[in-house]
């Protein structure tokens, strides 16, 4: 007779490596402590449930609820081997998944969860907050609107002002981008509201002062930089046109014209060591006054003009390419013939011609001349009307660039504004400018919020305490991430030794700056396999290549974690 045998495949991937950096971070014990469940709740803690949950939307890209389950029954073995407790599929059902989100979502509690997360990963990882970064989004969905509910219409960062949406404020600490504070509220609200109660939240978690805030011109309301400057802290911001319009900036610039403000150059290093002039500048004072909680204040502000190199010579290009386009518009509309549009008299081409200025935003930058003329024109003979010749006036217009003017217009290109009452002796005007300008770290973290991996965007939640649950779910999750790709930078500046076989089909590229995705990516195709038979139950797992185990040690984990999937090989007694 011959022997039954059972031969059981799950794909491991990921998922040993990502528990084992979550459990690292403390977040199943932080979870079940801050967000205790019913009596009712049985199997799986909430806090290892939404572990389990994080490590599937990080290594398959997707949070919707209905895809969880299927993706756990196909990995039980695994997933207990990892967290040492028994699994069942129905611990990840829609309902259970739900709950999760609905319990995310009181702010009392989260607020708690979050400032005690953020101490233990500074404390865990050996981070020292001196900058903080503040920006916001908006994450469309299908929701209902409804007039006190999260889903509304408004401006829409996505370019779907057809969908609904979310207002999401995010607070991150540099360098990492790992978030700080999240709040979300409804997409119609405005960004300047936002700042300071984000602020609050960073300072409540956080527990310091004295850090430098980095926001774009929306932070700079004058109300948002009185209330860091009250509070001890420091900002550094770009004001707007508004709060610095064109004829303000043309008498700041005025000793630039004129030879008496000498300009400072900054550089930055680029990948092969060299140093690029990218911008250059000079700072002034002010004095500013304003109220904060019924006391007026007093403060002195720097605030540093700048040129940028690159964005000026791409600001005049754009601004030669409009004046050509438009001086072709307005020579059109001396062509004659059919199809053409005729102009009767002077003041209908003027006014088609300033039109035609507006669209292409050159007013002051062209001369236009209007000229008439009087042509006569031979009528054939027709029938019995005689040949003659008609009088017609042709109305013409000349275009040429004012050089002066447009000379003028070129050299305020690229200037800009930022403003902060951080000390020069902490933070020149180089290092303002090159902290500025890597403002694209809070970015990328919006970035993977709302697409891969983490794909927020579109959502398809109807309850409103389940979009904000599953947005805060979603910023653990971004911390997952850049803290896993801080740990393995760091350790690897150390080494002093890049990282190889990373870029599939260049396995010779190295880098020393590597992303968490590519990390993550790099332990596709691990399989555990299970057989069992009457006798024993023996299980193979797919041997660690030795990039996998060196990222395992840069990231700090032993091979251990993949190797005890296969530690309960057994024989029956």
């Amino acid at each position: 007779m011959a022997e039954k045998r059972t031969i059981i495949t799950e794909r491991v991937d990921d998922i040993p490596l990502l528990l084992a950096h979550m459990e690292r971070m403390g977040l199943p014990a932080l979870l079940d402590e801050h967000f205790p469940t019913h009596g009712n709740w049985k199997g799986l803690s909430l806090g290892w449930t939404t572990t389990v949950w994080l490590a599937h939307i990080l290594s398959e890209g997707n949070h919707r609820l209905s895809h969880v389950q299927p993706w756990a029954e196909k990995r039980l073995e695994s997933l207990q081997a990892c967290i040492g407790q028994a699994v069942r599929a129905l611990d990840f059902s829609d309902d259970r998944l739900g709950d999760v989100l609905s319990a995310l979502s009181r702010d009392a509690a989260w607020e708690r969860f979050e400032a005690i997360l953020n101490g233990n990963l500074l404390r865990v990882y050996d981070l020292s907050p001196q900058r903080v970064r503040l920006d916001s989004t908006t994450a469309s969905g299908y929701g209902s609107v409804t007039p006190e509910g999260l889903f509304q219409f408004g401006h829409s960062k996505d370019h779907r002002p057809d969908l609904p949406q979310v207002k999401v404020m995010l607070a991150t600490l540099d360098p990492l981008g790992m978030p700080l504070a999240t709040m979300v509220v409804p997409g119609q609200r405005a960004d300047d509201p936002l700042y300071i109660p984000a602020i609050t939240q960073v300072r409540q978690g956080l527990g310091r002062r004295g850090l430098l805030y980095i926001g774009d011109c929306k932070m700079a309301a004058l109300a948002t930089r009185a209330f860091l400057q009250a509070g001890g802290d420091c900002y550094l911001c770009p004001l707007s046109e508004i709060q610095m319009p064109a004829d303000r900036l043309e008498e700041v610039l005025a000793p630039v014209w004129s030879g008496e403000q000498a300009l400072t150059p900054i550089y930055r290093e680029r990948e092969n060591g060299d140093q690029e002039c990218v911008a250059e500048g000079f700072e002034r004072q002010e004095v500013l006054t304003a109220a904060v909680g019924g006391q007026t204040i007093t403060w002195t502000e720097r605030q540093l003009v700048v040129r940028s190199r690159k964005q000026a010579q791409a600001a005049e290009a754009a601004l030669r390419a409009r004046l050509e386009k438009a001086q072709k518009a307005l020579l059109a509309l001396n062509e004659r013939g059919r199809g053409k549009k005729r102009f009767p008299d002077e003041a209908s081409l003027r006014q088609e011609a300033e039109a035609i200025v507006a669209r292409y935003r050159a007013e002051g930058l062209l001369c236009l001349r209007y000229e008439e003329e009087v042509k006569e024109r031979p009528v054939r003979r027709y029938r019995g009307r005689p040949a003659t010749v008609r009088q017609e006036r042709e109305i013409w217009v000349r275009v040429k660039v004012d050089e002066e003017a447009l000379e003028k217009a070129v050299r305020r290109l690229g200037w800009r504004v930022y403003v902060t009452n951080e000390g020069a002796e902490r933070l020149a005007l180089p290092q303002a400018v090159l902290a500025y300008r890597e403002q694209y770290t809070i970015d990328r973290g919006m970035g993977r919020l709302k697409g891969r991996p983490l794909s927020l965007t579109p959502m398809y939640l109807q309850r409103d305490d389940r979009v904000t649950g599953l947005i805060r779910l979603l910023t653990i999750a971004l911390r997952v991430l850049t803290l896993l790709e801080f740990t393995a930078r760091r350790n690897l500046a150390m080494e002093d030794v890049p990282l190889t076989g990373l870029y599939a089909g260049n396995p010779k590229r190295a880098t020393r700056r590597p992303t968490a995705e590519r990390l993550l990516k790099a332990f596709q195709e691990i399989t555990l396999t299970i057989i069992q038979e009457s006798h024993q139950t023996s299980r193979h797992l797919t041997p660690l290549s030795p990039l996998q185990q060196r990222i395992l040690v840069l990231l700090g984990f032993s091979p251990n974690i993949y190797a005890r999937l296969c530690a309960h090989s057994a024989k029956p007694p």
